[in-house]
């Protein structure tokens, strides 16, 4: 019989804002490419706006302020 090891979907430790998308660097090394129109509220958003992110939750997610938005890496990874 086999077992699973359930693993951590991992932490974002970095966020970089492109023109059409943004990056999440993960504590693994692993980059996502998250292209804004996923997202209306980051879509609408301007260019300044969505360059004011934060981490939350040790890394769990990422919080936009000034567009009331908050992703969690983990749903970004099973969306990508």
């Amino acid at each position: 019989m086999t077992t699973s090891r359930i693993e951590s979907p991992g932490k974002a430790v970095a966020v970089r804002i492109e023109a059409h998308k943004f990056f999440v660097l993960l504590d693994d090394g692993r980059e996502i490419g998250v292209p804004y129109s996923w997202f209306p509220r980051l879509a609408a958003a301007t260019p300044a706006q969505r360059e004011q992110w934060r981490l939350i939750g040790k890394g769990k997610g990422i919080h936009w302020e000034a567009v009331d938005e908050d992703l969690s890496v983990s749903a970004l990874l099973q969306s990508a």
